[in-house]
């Protein structure tokens, strides 16, 4: 069975950065919890979020079917190496776990995790967006993230428990063994050009209900003119 091990796990506080009075749009204030930092021992992992965990904009962010967000180290590694930077520690990409083991193509949408106390299930790709190139100064960041599919994923938590770096995810049930992440955020980023995939997607039970919704409005609007990804933000906001 598939697992992965937990490197660190991360937590943020909503922070507001920036200048009120700056000109240049990549140096205006903005508000975001993506600066996340490691917590050493046990911390609690609620329905919503992990304990002392924040999102600024919750109308998209956080929330039961994005109470946790995952980002593989491989894919810090990588960015590492191409952004040209010593390393990318835990937590780069706003996430609050960071794995070694699993990437998007051998995780699936409704897969059920144990992680210490914590039962963990998949919900969706994450929708990588704006805030991680100002995160790093880097325009194209949220772009280049989306082009390569190294999106990590969200949880839900089905029982609540404490969590720490060091447990190791390990994979009980797989009801979807057909729709990896990896598959899946395909079809989420253009529903219009694979109908019948979308659909099917759209009929998970497992996926998230705003996913759910953006592929059903992304079918509808698709009929009119094309239409970008249906995801609509994640937790590092």
């Amino acid at each position: 069975m598939k697992s992965a091990q937990i490197l660190s796990l991360q937590v943020g506080h909503a922070q507001r950065l920036g200048s009120e009075d700056a000109s240049a749009a990549d140096q205006r204030a903005w508000t975001s919890a993506i600066f996340k930092d490691p917590v050493s021992g046990p911390v609690w992992v609620g329905n919503s979020q992990i304990s002392g965990d924040e999102q600024a904009d919750l109308r998209v962010h956080g929330g039961p079917d994005k109470a946790v967000n995952l980002y593989p180290v491989e894919h810090l590694r990588a960015w590492a190496v191409e952004l040209g930077l010593d390393e990318m520690p835990g937590g780069s990409f706003g996430e609050n776990l960071t794995t070694a083991g699993l990437l998007e193509a051998d995780v699936c949408i409704g897969d059920i995790f144990r992680a210490g106390e914590v039962l963990l299930q998949v919900s969706q790709p994450r929708g990588p967006c704006w805030k991680l190139a100002r995160r790093w100064g880097v325009p194209d960041l949220a772009i280049r993230a989306d082009q390569t599919g190294r999106t990590g994923w969200y949880f839900r938590v089905l029982e609540e428990g404490h969590l720490q770096a060091g447990s190791r995810l390990e994979l009980i049930e797989r009801p979807n063994p057909t729709w990896s992440i990896q598959r899946a955020y395909a079809v989420l980023r253009a529903p219009a050009l694979s109908p019948q995939e979308a659909l099917a997607l759209a009929a998970l039970p497992e996926l998230a209900a705003a996913s759910r919704a953006g592929l059903l409005t992304g079918l509808e609007t698709g009929k009119r003119g094309p239409r970008r990804s249906t995801l609509t933000g994640e937790k590092d906001a």
